[in-house]
């Protein structure tokens, strides 16, 4: 049987275009020479339109975590109070590194498939009058559930707590709405390998005057992440150390793709295939572990039908039809399936998911008309193009 490429339906890393593939074939250039100091500049104003910011980014060779660290050890010093939200298994990971780093942290948790409260948030940071909390780190999207923090309203629950709001917007920036300035983020985070559509190896970091007066005063240890060399070196073109030069070239391709698609179409369709996927899904009559209201645009999470397992549908998948979808994470494995609907993903790709999914799921024993999922997913799919 011929199953052809792989089909990588993930919250990252994710599909990369073939325009992004040859422009990554490029030649290797002198990072100090002029060549690299006109894609640097370009790529740095590209990525500060995807943050809809006029501050400061630098962009480190790196995963998402590790501009996490960067976010943490330039703008919170040791034994600093730090309000942690967490919503799952990204939550807990900042929240882990600003411990490492000495941050004396206070986490709320909320349950694995809700949302954060803003309410609750704002009756913690109201109860500090005397300013003690420093920093207040929350994750967007948070892949692990796929659930979509309402950030905007967090940050307006926060009033005019002085407090940094550093950001994980990993696998949501170009995904869903983020507005830094607008929303009086502070300090923001992404990675490459999620709606920016380039292998993983890239990180970015976006931080205003306010966290960059903070850094002035940080008592962290820093040497590679440190804003201060990354800002002297941007200035002459440059970064501090060696860059993955391959990598900008993918950058600055995909930058070009989504110019040229615009950012708010970018979002809508994302927005777009959260609908189809969910109601598909739910047209199969599998149940969803996130509410609509705040269900990620970047992934669905599916609950496996308890006799099948999530893990054994995954593995039917990927066997079957060399479809790779991602499976739960501590607490939520073979409790759940995750379908990605994240950066080049085209549509014929979620509805040839879908109808797998369906097959899948009736070998396996599940009572299942086929065809059901995929005509809901047809249909708002003609709606879709209809209304365009």
């Amino acid at each position: 049987m011929i199953v052809g490429e792989q089909f990588l339906l993930l919250p990252g890393p994710t599909p990369v275009p073939e325009r992004v593939v040859r422009a990554m074939t490029k030649p290797v250039i002198n990072h100090r020479g002029p060549e690299f100091k006109q894609i640097l500049g370009e790529v740095n104003e590209g990525v500060k339109q995807i943050y809809r910011t006029r501050h400061n980014v630098l962009i480190y060779p790196a995963s998402g975590t590790g501009a996490l660290e960067a976010a943490v050890v330039n703008f919170i010093s040791p034994g600093d109070r730090v309000l942690a939200i967490s919503i799952g298994v990204f939550g807990d990971r900042f929240t882990s590194i600003a411990a490492e780093f000495g941050a004396l942290v206070e986490k709320i948790d909320f349950p694995w498939g809700q949302a954060a409260d803003p309410e609750i948030i704002k009756e913690k940071l109201g109860a500090d009058v005397n300013h003690e909390i420093k920093a207040v780190l929350i994750t967007h999207n948070e892949t692990s559930t796929g659930v979509c923090n309402d950030i905007k309203s967090i940050r307006q629950a926060a009033g005019d707590h002085p407090a940094l709001f550093l950001i994980d917007a990993v696998s949501s920036l170009a995904a869903a709405d983020l507005y830094m300035d607008k929303w009086n983020l502070d300090v923001v985070v992404s990675g490459s390998q999620k709606a920016f559509m380039i292998p993983p190896g890239l990180s970015f970091m976006a931080f205003n005057d306010k966290a960059l007066q903070v850094y002035t005063q940080s008592r962290n240890h820093k040497y590679y992440w440190d804003v201060g060399k990354g800002l002297n070196f941007l200035e002459k073109g440059q970064t501090p150390f060696t860059p993955p030069v391959s990598l900008y070239y993918g950058l600055q391709e995909a930058l070009h793709i989504m110019q040229e698609e615009g950012l708010e179409n970018i979002i809508t369709r994302h927005m777009n295939y959260r609908h189809m996927v969910r109601e598909a899904v739910k047209e199969m009559g599998l149940k969803l572990l996130a509410a609509d209201e705040n269900a990620s645009p970047a992934l669905t999470s599916v609950i496996a039908p308890p006799e099948l397992g999530a893990n054994r549908i995954r593995q039917a998948m990927k066997e079957e039809f060399n479809i790779v979808m991602a499976g739960g994470q501590q607490r939520l494995d073979d409790v759940i399936f995750r379908i990605g609907h994240l950066g080049y993903v085209r549509e014929l790709d979620l509805l040839s998911v879908l109808a797998a999914l369906e097959i899948i799921l009736v070998k396996l024993g599940f009572e299942l008309k086929t065809g059901t999922g995929v005509k809901k997913a047809q249909e708002i799919l003609l709606q879709t193009h209809k209304n365009a």
